[in-house]
């Protein structure tokens, strides 16, 4: 594979290989409608998904984004409120991601990379489930939360998730993050276990 670092090689015992989906929207639309279909076959819409032609948005799947279920339902409910004259609004920064395999994968927010990338001061901090006495106890110890703050403002960035049931737990972040909540403030939480 190829990294940053260049070309490597690693040698394991299994491998999971996702290649992921493209949009179907091959056929969807009449000739002329105006509405536009990127390369990725993808209907291009504006922050508000709108097509650009009058009474047209789309949403989900077949827009820019993650493929998503609740990223989709999220934009759809936008619309609504847009055409029903609300400000209809989706937080794309906090859309909770998760990979239901054994162990699940879950995140919301922003990666070390990203933040790196964008020259955005961090902190992170990260806690074993083997440190956690209802992982011990459920026999699931393998795992791991990593939260990532603003060096300055302690306000959460983004929430990384390797473990059982980690698509419950990351919508912590995501409320946390939602309400511009520090890592402090998820920290004082008494949290049931």
């Amino acid at each position: 594979y190829t990294d940053s670092e260049g070309e490597k090689t690693l040698t394991v015992d299994k491998l999971l290989v996702a290649v992921g989906r493209r949009a179907a929207t091959k056929g969807l639309l009449a000739e002329g409608t105006g509405v536009k279909i990127n390369e990725r076959g993808q209907i291009e819409v504006d922050a508000h998904c709108h097509t650009g032609v009058n009474g047209v948005w789309a949403v989900g799947d077949c827009v820019r984004g993650p493929m998503l279920a609740h990223k989709g339902f999220e934009e759809g409910i936008a619309v609504a409120e847009l055409i029903a004259g609300l400000p209809g609004h989706v937080n794309f920064d906090t859309i909770p991601w998760v990979i239901y395999t054994e162990p699940e994968l879950a995140w919301v927010g922003k990666t070390e990379a990203q933040l790196k990338a964008e020259g955005i001061p961090y902190k992170a901090g990260s806690f074993p489930f083997a440190a956690n006495g209802r992982a011990v106890a459920m026999i699931e110890p393998a795992g791991f939360v990593k939260i990532l703050a603003h060096a300055e403002t302690d306000r959460i960035l983004g929430m990384h998730l390797v473990g059982a049931n980690v698509s419950e737990l990351v919508h912590e972040g995501v409320l946390t993050m939602e309400f511009s909540g520090s890592a402090d403030d998820l920290a004082r939480i008494c949290h049931a276990h």
